[in-house]
């Protein structure tokens, strides 16, 4: 599928995020991969207080192999590139702990609700 389903309802358009384990992962020492999550997990928050990332959460579980999403979000800014643009310059994805790739998410207008995002100060 390419492009925007043609449906006779209204669509919301998202910045869909999704996590893998990135290239240097297993290579790293057990506290540079502590300290790399951290850093991620403060990325993100900083996104979320922001208003670029309304969601966002680990996968849990079996998956295709032989590399399983890790984590999963929700944008909504409407640029796929500026969403991709701030989530390489996490520190965990320069790092190469993880690697990232964004894609448009399509679903019902109104059919989706964020509402940690409208507290987030």
């Amino acid at each position: 599928m390419s492009g925007t389903p043609q449906v006779d309802f209204a669509l919301d358009t998202y910045e869909c995020i999704v996590l893998y384990p990135g290239p240097s992962g297993r290579a790293l020492p057990e506290e540079t991969v502590q300290r790399l999550q951290a850093e991620h997990l403060q990325h993100m928050r900083a996104l979320q207080r922001r208003g670029i990332i309304l969601i966002d959460g680990s996968v849990d579980g079996p998956a295709r192999e032989p590399d399983p999403p890790i984590g999963f979000g929700l944008a909504r800014t409407g640029s796929v590139d500026d969403v991709r643009s701030v989530m390489e310059a996490n520190p965990a994805v320069q790092a190469g702990l993880y690697r990232v790739d964004v894609l448009t998410f399509l679903c019902p207008a109104g059919s989706l609700e964020f509402p940690l995002a409208k507290t987030q100060t």
